[in-house]
């Protein structure tokens, strides 16, 4: 299919903490994307710079790399039609109150700082990403 694309998507130490892994793979799948890529894992702290490294310098970088380096997340590639808009859709605004109602951040995210998801923002990032977690061999064809 011409229009498929695949993303990044991480269900974050809270959500894995608070046993929603399970809800949020639900919904990629009831939304009819395929997941591609999957492992529970805990992010290096070489890792969490490298990922977050627009942020770096930013007031905030230390305490997203020590929140995403807290616990387990559970790292995904995603892929379907427009997956990526569609991801940022579902998962909904960064923050918990200003996204619409039925999104995962909505139903779920109490804190900016805690909001269950992460999702790549583009085709760059999605690559990069993508490139940061999986090795190809990792990623189902």
């Amino acid at each position: 299919m011409a229009d498929t694309e695949r993303t990044y998507i991480m269900v974050k130490p809270d959500g894995v903490r608070r046993g929603l892994t399970g809800e949020v793979i639900g919904r990629i799948e009831r939304k009819g994307f395929r997941i591609v890529a999957m492992k529970k894992m805990l992010i290096p702290q070489s890792l969490a710079e490298t990922h977050y490294g627009e942020h770096k310098g930013k007031p905030f970088f230390e305490g997203l790399v020590r929140f995403i380096t807290s616990g387990p997340v559970v790292a995904m590639v995603v892929e379907g039609p427009g997956v990526i808009a569609e991801m940022r859709r579902l998962m909904g605004a960064t923050r918990p109150w200003e996204a619409a109602p039925g999104t995962i951040r909505a139903d779920f995210a109490t804190t900016v700082d805690e909001n269950i998801i992460h999702g790549s923002d583009g085709p760059e990032s999605a690559a990069r990403e993508i490139g940061l977690f999986f090795k190809p061999e990792e990623i189902l064809s």
